[in-house]
């Protein structure tokens, strides 16, 4: 497999926009896939992407791509969207068990407080996801448009023909 790196993901959207995709499809390939990737509960976002990639008819290849882009940011904001929820729905506890005590001594209580923090962190992340797609989606078509190469390619997207 390919390494990831600018100069191979610059090759793959030039093949994937000449394959007849849009500069602005793509662009909201990429941005689904990268907002995807950042859902902060591990594993969902490659089996989500795949399902959206067919249901949208997107470039399945192009939304994995930026959904393993993102990966390490999942791991990363996953405290931080735990957070924002939680103060979102002000459900600051101020319990500070341990959690393998807790695991032991109340797996249900467990189950539940971790359900909780998952339910916040996606509450978190749709919040910041819908603007966030809005923007790579725009910003993305712009840098996609400016590859004159690519702006001779045939286009036979059908959410473009209207």
């Amino acid at each position: 497999m390919e390494r990831l790196s600018p100069k191979s993901i610059k090759r793959n959207a030039a093949v994937w926009l000449r394959e007849g995709i849009s500069p602005r499809r793509l662009a909201l390939t990429l941005a689904l896939g990268f907002a995807i990737g950042c859902i902060p509960v591990v594993g969902i976002p490659t089996i989500l992407c795949l399902g959206l990639a067919l249901a949208l008819r997107l470039n399945l290849p192009a939304i994995q791509v930026a959904n393993y882009l993102a990966m390490p940011l999942q791991l990363i904001l996953i405290v931080p969207f735990v957070r924002m929820g939680g103060w979102l729905l002000a459900s600051g506890s101020g319990q500070t068990h341990s959690s393998q005590a807790m695991l032991r001594h109340a797996p249900f209580e467990f189950l539940s407080q971790i359900t909780s923090m998952a339910g916040h962190a996606l509450l978190a992340w749709v919040l910041m996801a819908i603007p966030a797609v809005l923007l790579m989606t725009a910003t993305l078509t712009l840098m996609l448009r400016r590859i004159p190469a690519l702006n001779q390619a045939p286009v036979c997207d059908l959410a473009d023909a209207g």
